[in-house]
């Protein structure tokens, strides 16, 4: 969601959570059509391309975005070192989803 700034990225994730505890319509929709749910809080469409999941809280699981393997020779790839080069984060969130944003 490089189009978004960070803050615009955090204040729809709480949107989002904050309407599916509320509305058990709209977190079916969050489950079934993440990008729709997205754009009804946002506004706007998540950028072609940028994939979403919203899981239902099932008990004790947590789930974890692991970092793609470092190639052999230990060279960043040019699209690793633009995610550091322009300060993004990668986290865990204050609603407690584990978030990793470039």
């Amino acid at each position: 969601m490089s189009e978004w700034s960070d803050q615009e990225i955090q204040k729809v994730i709480e949107g989002v959570a904050t309407k599916a505890a509320e509305d058990a319509d709209f977190h079916a929709k969050a489950i079934s059509n993440p990008s729709a749910a997205i754009e009804e809080v946002a506004g706007k469409s998540v950028p072609e391309g940028f994939k979403v999941r919203f899981l239902a809280q099932e008990g004790y699981d947590l789930t974890l975005t692991l970092p793609d393997p470092v190639a052999a020779d230990g060279e960043l790839s040019d699209e690793d070192l633009e995610s550091v080069a322009g300060g993004r984060c990668r986290g865990v969130s204050s609603i407690s989803s584990v978030i990793a944003c470039r």
